[in-house]
């Protein structure tokens, strides 16, 4: 069983340490838990950054955020069964087709690898680097996954959560990354977009396999990243390129749109946070 945290003699790895562990990191873009090495370079260079000296520590015992944690896996498992259960089990898939539709509803059109590769190319170059940071932090707070402490049912099986940590969520940057740069080569659709990433990350702590911490690290890992790589030159004219495809397939009546939208927004919109005491 994973330990809950590292001891606090251990201290934060100096960024040239972060690289190298980076430069043979397994990335979360398989189906499920299960990781497989990305054969997609990203757009940062080799310790340019560090995001452990951005993220909060995971939280220990005796940390507030613990214990809230806590409460909120054990009151979230009444979602069991529920259709937002079933969209929980639907987003632990980070397969890239998977991701696309996923997001279909939130930008209007159905996109796919065939009809908008180079939007895909974009956000998995951008999502190796999101990935890579993420991972960094995983491996440096070791933090247990929440079936760990308490018991209650997971929405994917346990065995592919085994070989990663909690914190932070992985599947949470994986989706808060594509929500950011579908935001950017769809701006109007931003509120749409950025509701269905934030249901996203949700999704985890009703499936159980993350602590609602762990989502809220993997969002901001995500963001602290991708505020670095949106200043490189090759993401800017990968940007333009995916802005104009996406423009092209939005404009064309031929492009087939998404159904069962509504259906969707509403489970999207639903409060699954429970209320906390104070």
């Amino acid at each position: 069983m994973p330990i809950d945290t590292l001891p606090s003699s251990v201290t934060r790895p100096p960024i040239r340490t972060a690289a190298i562990v980076a430069s043979g990191l397994l990335l979360a873009f398989g189906a499920g838990g299960s990781t497989a090495k990305s054969d997609t370079p990203g757009y940062l260079s080799a310790g340019e950054f560090d995001v452990t000296h951005v993220l909060e520590p995971a939280p220990r015992k005796g940390d507030p955020r613990y214990d809230t944690d806590r409460i909120i896996f054990r009151a979230t498992r009444k979602l069991v069964g529920t259709p937002r259960w079933q969209l929980a089990t639907n987003d632990a898939d980070t397969s890239r087709p998977a991701l696309m539709r996923d997001f279909n509803c939130a930008i209007g059109v159905t996109l796919t690898p065939e009809t908008a590769p180079l939007t895909l190319r974009l956000i998995s170059r951008a999502g190796a680097d999101t990935a890579a940071q993420t991972n960094i932090a995983k491996n440096f707070y070791r933090r247990a996954r929440p079936y760990h402490q308490d018991k209650g049912k997971v929405c994917q099986p346990v065995a592919q959560l085994a070989d990663s940590y909690d914190y932070p969520s992985g599947h949470t940057t994986w989706g808060w990354t594509w929500a950011l740069i579908l935001t950017e080569l769809a701006p109007d659709r931003a509120g749409p977009i950025l509701r269905r990433g934030r249901a996203y990350g949700d999704s985890r702590f009703v499936c159980g396999a993350h602590n609602e911490s762990a989502v809220e690290g993997g969002m901001l890992s995500a963001s602290a990243t991708m505020a670095l790589v949106r200043t490189k030159p090759a993401f800017q004219q990968d940007l333009a390129a995916a802005r104009a495809e996406i423009d092209r397939l939005r404009a064309d009546p031929a492009t087939p749109r998404p159904q069962g939208c509504a259906a969707e927004e509403a489970l999207v919109a639903q409060r699954v946070m429970p209320k906390l005491d104070r």
